[in-house]
């Protein structure tokens, strides 16, 4: 079986730098999601796996550091910071939060490449992607949580951009309530935009491709006062 690529979290408030490293990251063989903020890459982590995260340091609201710091209280995942300050103290202090390495604007973006392949050499295999893909069945319909792909029998099932984001939220954490306030977090910004009812209308067409009767959900369920679940066979 073919070793799926490395998954990276690029986060940095600057769309344009986050458009750069995430073509050129993909072009050169990785999956790449991206983030603008620390509270968008939080939302991210709750619903995805990564095998490598890459923080700017200095973003709005909480920063590269603070955040690495926060994250390695429950995560392993390898941090490369990326940062404008190339003081020494600037980087002891990366390094101290729980950062792997730390690189300083300006970069080649070869450099970059080097040490992401460098970082991930050193992870023990299990943490890299690759591990048998998890599909969750709900009925005739599953749903491949390594490949974002849902199919009914032997026919694929189109997802929307939303559609998909939801999924990956939910096969995160079945069988666990899953609050409309954060699944309006979580739909692109451009259908979310902080509408509960965004999440309502969504969550009626993705039954639809899901349930045999999507007006008596078996498995995205309604939970009274919490939200919604996904609760597969």
């Amino acid at each position: 079986m073919t070793e799926l690529p490395a998954h990276l979290l690029v986060v940095d408030d600057d769309e344009r730098i986050r458009g750069l490293l995430q073509k050129f990251l993909i072009r050169n063989g990785f999956l790449v999601s991206v983030a603008r903020d620390a509270a968008q890459a939080r939302r991210l982590l709750t619903g995805l796996d990564f095998d490598m995260l890459v923080l700017d340091v200095m973003m709005p609201g909480e920063d590269g550091i603070t955040l690495t710091r926060d994250l390695r209280r429950t995560l392993k995942v390898p941090i490369l910071l990326l940062t404008a300050k190339g003081e020494t103290s600037n980087r002891i202090e990366g390094l101290e939060a729980g950062a792997d390495d730390y690189l300083v604007k300006p970069f080649e973006p070869k450099e970059l490449l080097l040490r992401i392949n460098a970082i991930l050499r050193r992870m023990p295999a299990q943490t890299v992607s690759g591990s048998v893909p998890k599909v969750l069945h709900m009925g005739p319909v599953r749903y491949d949580i390594d490949r974002g792909e849902m199919w009914h029998g032997n026919d694929p099932v189109r997802l929307t951009s939303t559609e998909a984001a939801l999924m990956r939220v939910f096969s995160a954490q079945p069988g666990t309530p899953l609050s409309r306030d954060k699944l309006v977090g979580d739909m692109p910004r451009e259908e979310g935009a902080g509408q509960e009812r965004a999440v309502d209308v969504q969550i009626t067409r993705l039954r639809r491709k899901i349930e045999k009767d999507p007006k008596q959900p078996r498995y995205l369920q309604t939970v009274r006062g919490e939200g919604y679940m996904l609760q597969p066979d």
